[in-house]
């Protein structure tokens, strides 16, 4: 049976979350989860720096395999946008030049996976994740339980009963792959 880890970021210059988890067939177990607080260095490029050479420490400790990413969404603010893509893509990099795979997936997309509501609050993704992993998320600590459900996620998507499946988009594209559950 193959045993893994995937190690989950949620991006940010201020505080980047991210999450830990081990994979041995279909059973999950969380590792660690936690958070880098950026707030008190002095500028934006050594916040860059600075989540480069500690998630590349993190990686060197647990040995991932994946880096499951959140991906920044469009907001009304296009310099924090532009912050926090450049935060992913400092992630990114410490994870390519460790060798990782690297997935990325809309904020939706990774409430969709843990909740099945793509609306879902930070306080809701971390309740189910409590339930889900059978252990407590801190509400201190929504950036770090945001960064375990982008690799729980990962772990849904590639191993559990999203395997190779894509969402459907409605009843429509759910009929046209199910014709059979279909009642006449």
């Amino acid at each position: 049976m193959e045993k893994y880890k995937i190690l989950g970021v949620d991006p940010g210059t201020n505080i980047l979350g991210y999450g830990l988890l081990e994979v041995e067939g279909k059973k999950i177990r969380l590792i660690t989860m936690g958070v880098i607080k950026l707030t008190s260095y002095p500028n934006h490029q050594t916040k860059l720096k600075e989540i480069y050479l500690q998630l590349q420490e993190i990686i060197e400790v647990y040995l991932p395999k994946t880096l499951a990413v959140e991906a920044p969404f469009f907001g009304k603010n296009v310099q924090s946008m532009l912050k926090l893509g450049r935060a992913q893509g400092v992630a990114m990099a410490a994870a390519i030049t460790m060798g990782l795979e690297i997935v990325e997936y809309s904020p939706k997309e990774i409430k969709k996976s843990v909740t099945g509501n793509g609306n879902a609050s930070k306080e809701q993704l971390a309740a189910m994740l409590t339930s889900i992993l059978g252990k407590k998320m801190e509400s201190k600590y929504l950036d770090a339980s945001d960064a375990v459900a982008a690799a729980y996620t990962y772990f849904n998507k590639s191993t559990g009963p999203l395997k190779g499946k894509k969402a459907f988009t409605g009843w429509d594209s759910f009929i046209k792959d199910n014709p059979k559950k279909l009642a006449k």
